[in-house]
């Protein structure tokens, strides 16, 4: 095999770190252990994960069929992505010609569907019937960023699994094994800015660490902000306070760093700016401001996701920071 095909075949990170069984899995103990019942009762209900992006759904799902069925996983596993095939035509034809099947050398079947609360209303009531009707042969793992998008119906007929965002220390031992393996140094300052930016979702964590590292073997916090396109936390705040001291034009400069030299969004910023505002001591900002604050934001998010110009609404805001000034 040739250098060039090694390198087209590597894998990226998240694939290649992704647990293989469940006891490999980072955080989530009281559903890891629910789930490694399963494996061991070779049985299972209905199930349904729920919680925000990257922190192990997906992975919990694969690994406990692969502890499930071994060598027949490929046989017994149908993994569909709801987000891309969210009709009813779906459920009525792959799905249902899937769950109808006698399973390979096991009892039933594993249909998993990720993202499912992008499914129709439609679809999903076509899935309920599907998943009373052929009980015998397939169980449904469904994953979902947003358990209330996902019928009545379907949630009292799964048992629900609450995934939460990792912890700050989940996410270092993970990045750590990466490291070890990868032959990084990770600085404590790059690992604390990776920290930051994934907010407990270690898909994105191991992403930007993936992404930091392919200019240097040292991991330090400039890179990470440089490639996850994130301003450090400094500059928001100092942005915040020379809003709220009553300098604008200062206010605006800064704004200008965060979207033409750090390439932030609109949302980016907004994002950001309302993590530093709760962030901020009582002496800087006090609760009641924050409070003034922080609806302020939500009024600006709203017009953002409404279409409204993203420049122009951000010095709106900063404008009305401007009000509270000391």
């Amino acid at each position: 095999m040739s250098k060039n095909t090694e390198l087209f075949l590597e894998l990226p990170w998240i694939e290649k770190y992704r647990p293989k069984e469940l006891k490999e899995i980072i955080g989530q103990t009281s559903a890891i252990k629910r789930l490694q019942t399963y494996t061991e009762n070779k049985n299972m209900p209905h199930l349904l994960f729920s919680g925000p992006a990257g922190v192990g759904k997906t992975t919990s799902a694969i690994a406990l069929a692969h502890e499930l069925y071994k060598n027949g996983f490929e046989r017994n596993f149908l993994e569909l992505n709801a987000s891309d095939t969210r009709g009813i035509d779906v459920v009525r034809g792959t799905i249902k010609d899937f769950a109808r099947t006698l399973a390979f050398d096991s009892g039933f079947k594993i249909i998993f569907l990720d993202e499912s609360d992008a499914l129709t209303t439609d679809a999903q009531q076509a899935l309920r019937r599907t998943m009373e009707k052929y009980t015998k042969t397939c169980r449904f793992i469904l994953s979902c960023n947003y358990s209330s998008k996902i019928i009545e119906p379907i949630q009292s007929r799964c048992v629900v699994f609450r995934f939460k965002p990792l912890s700050g220390k989940e996410v270092e031992i993970a990045l750590q094994r990466i490291a070890k393996v990868e032959g990084l140094q990770l600085d404590e300052t790059g690992l604390k800015a990776i920290q930051y930016v994934a907010q407990g979702d270690l898909r994105k964590a191991i992403n930007v660490l993936q992404a930091s590292a392919s200019n240097s073997k040292k991991i330090l916090e400039d890179q990470v902000f440089s490639v996850s396109s994130r301003a450090k936390p400094a500059e928001i705040k100092q942005m915040i306070t020379a809003a709220l001291t009553g300098k604008f034009l200062e206010a605006r400069d800064k704004l200008d760093t965060l979207l033409y030299e750090h390439g932030m969004s609109g949302e980016d910023v907004l994002l950001q700016l309302y993590r530093e505002v709760l962030e901020m001591p009582e002496a800087e900002l006090p609760t009641t401001t924050k409070i003034a604050l922080v609806d302020i934001i939500g009024e600006y998010n709203f017009r953002m996701v409404e279409g409204a110009n993203e420049r122009i609404q951000l010095e709106a805001l900063l404008a009305q920071l401007m009000k509270f000034k000391k």
